[in-house]
């Protein structure tokens, strides 16, 4: 897996929120794109994406229900680890401290270091 672009705002913003105001038009169609439920509500964006399936109020998951969302966490975990490797250079993980115009640069060369050290992530 390979960063390819990041996004970021100031202050707290959800993340399906950056999603749509940044490059949530920009994906290509053919791209799936698989997001954690936080994304509930993506498929209307991006056709070609999946989310786990939530429990209803007061009801139960089938079997088939929990079985996608075993495969699809599967798939996602790949990312949460490049998450994690991202984290650990302090930039997302601790309040950032110095000029906001050089967030966007650091963060880009961030991601090039981790994409140098395993470019088969």
């Amino acid at each position: 897996m390979e960063i390819v672009a990041t996004a970021h705002a100031e202050g707290s913003m959800h993340d399906f929120k950056l999603y749509t105001d940044s490059i949530g038009s920009a994906v290509h169609g053919d791209i799936t794109v698989f997001g954690d439920s936080g994304y509930q509500g993506i498929k209307n964006l991006h056709g070609n994406s999946d989310t786990p399936k939530k429990k209803p109020k007061g009801g139960e998951l089938s079997e088939e229900e929990k079985a996608a969302n075993t495969r699809l966490s599967r798939v996602r975990i790949s990312v949460e680890h490049v998450n994690a490797k991202f984290k650990v250079f302090k930039i997302i993980a601790n309040k950032y401290r110095n000029r906001r115009n050089r967030f966007a640069l650091r963060a880009s060369l961030i991601c090039g270091i981790i994409n140098f050290e395993n470019p088969k992530c």
